[in-house]
């Protein structure tokens, strides 16, 4: 005998509804598992990145969210690629390699300079309390606000103006992340970096190699600088060269 059990109009609608939350706001897309997996493994993990929270953000972040669309494919390539505006979304190794250059807490407040798509600043939530990220391309920034809040990261704070001035009203910062190549270490930045803080930066002149340093303030705030190695990053964009930013 067939029996048929009535389930009430509402419980559907409130199963239907907490299976779209449930969709939405995870950021597990099976397609991809394997291609990040194997990222990490090779390019990550084989070249010496060894912290276990920026290795556990990596597998996590998907970065096919964060390229345009007819660039998907490309997205487990250990590369950069182009995001528009002239710029791009750097090597996945050299995310991970800045950010446990940083040696972050999970309780630490992150500034990063230059946006971009939003990877980075994706890949510092999954570790960090609060990622405060300033991108000066307004359509960088709109973009990067929309990918971060669907994909429903809620400790990422987002603003369009010039990153070299830093945000003085949230400092100051456990660490300091700048993601585009500056002539010289700015000052605003330094003074806004915590006592005992880090800050990861490519130093040179556009479109020439530069050198990836680190630089530390200690408790008492001397600042020491190392570098870490060549790199080639998009030069960072100024208020001057791109209207008020704001």
């Amino acid at each position: 005998m067939n029996s048929t059990m009535r389930i009430p109009k509402r419980a559907i609608c409130y199963f239907i509804a907490g299976f779209c939350i449930f969709i939405s706001s995870s950021r597990v897309y099976p397609e991809y598992e394997a291609k990040r997996d194997r990222l990490v493994q090779e390019a990550i993990i084989s070249e010496g990145i060894d912290d276990d929270a920026v290795i556990s953000s990596m597998r996590t972040v998907p970065r096919e969210e964060f390229v345009p669309k007819k660039l998907v494919k490309y997205a487990y390539l250990n590369r950069p690629l182009p995001i528009g505006h002239g710029q791009t979304i750097s090597q996945p190794y050299i995310v991970a390699l800045m950010t446990q250059l940083l040696k972050l807490q999970k309780d630490d407040t992150v500034l990063e300079v230059g946006t971009g798509s939003g990877y980075q600043a994706a890949v510092l939530a999954e570790i960090v309390r609060t990622v405060h990220t300033i991108e000066i391309i307004r359509p960088l920034a709109e973009g990067a606000a929309h990918t971060i809040d669907k994909l429903g990261y809620k400790n990422i704070r987002t603003y369009t103006g010039d990153g070299y001035f830093g945000l003085e009203e949230q400092s100051p910062f456990d660490a300091i992340i700048v993601t585009a190549a500056a002539d010289h270490v700015p000052p605003p930045l330094v003074r806004q970096l915590k006592n005992g803080g880090r800050m990861c930066i490519p130093v040179g002149q556009p479109y020439y190699p530069q050198v990836l340093k680190l630089l530390v303030k200690d408790e008492k705030g001397e600042v020491t600088i190392r570098d870490i190695l060549p790199v080639i990053f998009v030069p960072l964009t100024r208020t001057k060269d791109h209207g008020t930013g704001w």
